[in-house]
């Protein structure tokens, strides 16, 4: 059974910095690109970055957050520095099957169900 379980959201204030993680499990992770996407209240759905599996990395937005992979663990971090309110929101990963990353959403084969990250003082 396919499973990607995110892990390590909550409440956080401006300026902190907060550490997600995705366990997978169930498919063969090293032939995976990774990606992480985040939805916000009333928005679409946004990449934030993505994980190839050679662990080139692909960052959205200003570079505030940092993305790695530890195949040995089938776990794909999402560290987070500098939060801002307009940060919150729900955060999923994704597996894509390959090593190519995209930000297309439907190329991602599997999905968690997500992680809440909230932000505020």
């Amino acid at each position: 059974q396919v499973q990607l379980v995110e892990s390590g959201g909550g409440w956080a204030q401006p300026g902190d910095t907060l550490t997600l993680s995705c366990t997978a499990s169930g498919f063969t992770f090293e032939y995976y690109s990774m990606g992480w996407f985040r939805q916000a209240p009333g928005k679409e759905r946004e990449p934030v970055s993505c994980v190839r599996q050679n662990g080139d990395v692909w960052p959205y937005g200003d570079g505030r957050f940092t993305t790695s992979r530890d195949n040995a663990k089938k776990t794909i971090y999402l560290q987070m520095n500098t939060l801002k309110p307009e940060d919150t929101a729900m955060y999923f990963c994704a597996a894509r099957e390959g090593g190519h990353c995209s930000n297309t959403q439907k190329s991602y084969k599997h999905w968690g169900r997500g992680t809440q990250v909230t932000v505020s003082s």
